[in-house]
């Protein structure tokens, strides 16, 4: 998916991938990510951001929850979305500071008085219960919490295993009960996802959820809360900033701009955020029909691979489809033409959309490619945790 940009537009990273896996220094089944490009890009947002008064809460799921991402991350955008409480604690650890806790998955009630000390600006509830919950946590701290309010997704927007929320037409009488809460203030309005890229054009829209969001702040609002916060997830990017500032949100949650892999990268190389990611792999064995497996471990179905990128020869080969139910122990390329040298043990190169979290990828860390003298600064789990 995103193979020709990262060739057109950072070149190093690919011989830095290919040298690390050829010396060894990296196995199949690492996401070499560029840690320069990575701190330009936020750098890039938090600006653009700035100019245009949003805020910002980076998100770091999909590189793999890495420490030393995050911190390069936190120097220019300094507030973290932690889907999940796991995830928090990783930020929170590398030195971000809490933003939005349970941007995707509801903070476990026992881990409420954890998460709730460390300050955060606001938690994500999904419904009355979780709104109560993060009341009697705060109210035994002796504080008050902002909570975001997420609405249930508009009919036909909802990914799988991402159900729930606030629907609009309920969002009255769960304020009416919030209202009389003591550990908890209404802060803020989200769902999910607000933004969404065209799949042909790349082009990134608002959706169905943003117009929600607008209509849920302005009913509370006519309740009388004030400085209500509108975070509009999904594909926040140099492209999308200025359309989130002029619709009405105060928040964008950057995720895949910050390795330069939104959609709308793959198809416009010209993006200011540079690609900053490649995944390496390598000839494991060639079936008898000729078509070379690599080792998997990190194939997202969601990826849109189309091609990998074998350096030893400069062979490009199609990558083939495969079934998201089953295990990527291996992913099978196209046979090459007869007379193309593929031998096992070749290095093998692809870019596509990934979250690092949900795979059992390595992850290497390389300083030091803006300036021309690359190293390899660390190599992790997919959790981010030092291997």
């Amino acid at each position: 998916m995103f193979l020709d940009t990262v060739l057109t537009r950072n070149p190093e990273l690919v011989d830095a991938a290919t040298a690390l896996h050829r010396s060894g220094a990296v196995p199949p089944d690492t996401y070499v990510m560029d840690l320069d490009a990575i701190e330009a890009n936020a750098a890039l947002l938090a600006a653009e951001a700035d100019r245009l008064g949003l805020g910002l809460w980076f998100v770091v799921k999909q590189i793999g929850r890495n420490p030393e991402l995050i911190a390069a991350i936190a120097r220019h955008i300094p507030r973290y979305a932690a889907i999940d409480a796991p995830e928090a604690r990783i930020l929170h650890g590398a030195g971000g500071l809490p933003g939005n806790l349970g941007h995707l998955v509801q903070i476990p009630r026992r881990a409420l008085p954890e998460m709730l000390a460390r300050g955060p600006e606001t938690v994500t509830v999904y419904d009355a219960a979780n709104a109560r919950a993060v009341s009697d946590a705060a109210v035994a701290l002796g504080k008050v919490q902002d909570v975001m309010v997420r609405l249930e997704g508009a009919e036909g927007t909802v990914y799988p295993g991402q159900e729930g929320g606030v629907p609009l037409h309920s969002l009255a009488a769960f304020a009416a009960e919030a209202e009389r809460l003591p550990g908890i203030r209404i802060g803020g309005v989200t769902a999910f996802p607000c933004v969404l890229c065209d799949p042909v054009t790349g082009l990134p829209a608002p959706t169905l959820n943003f117009h929600l969001a607008l209509k849920a702040r302005e009913l509370l609002e006519g309740r009388g809360h004030q400085g209500i916060r509108l975070s509009a997830p999904s594909a926040t990017a140099m492209a999308t900033l200025p359309m989130l500032a002029e619709l009405g949100a105060t928040h964008g949650e950057p995720g895949h701009s910050l390795t330069g892999t939104t959609p709308l990268h793959a198809i416009d190389p010209s993006q200011p955020e540079k690609p900053a990611y490649l995944y390496v792999s390598e000839v494991a064995h060639t079936l008898p029909d000729g078509r070379p497996a690599l080792f998997g471990g990190g194939f997202y179905p969601r990826a849109h691979i189309r091609s990998a990128l074998l350096p030893r020869t400069g062979l490009r080969l199609p990558v083939q489809d495969a079934p998201a139910e089953n295990i990527d122990y291996y992913r099978l390329l196209d046979a090459p033409a007869e007379g193309e040298d593929v031998r096992v043990g070749d290095t093998a190169l692809l870019a596509f959309r990934t979250q690092i979290f949900v795979t059992r990828s390595t992850v290497a860390v390389v300083a030091g490619l803006s300036s021309g003298a690359p190293r390899l600064t660390g190599l992790y789990d997919a959790q981010g945790r030092a291997l």
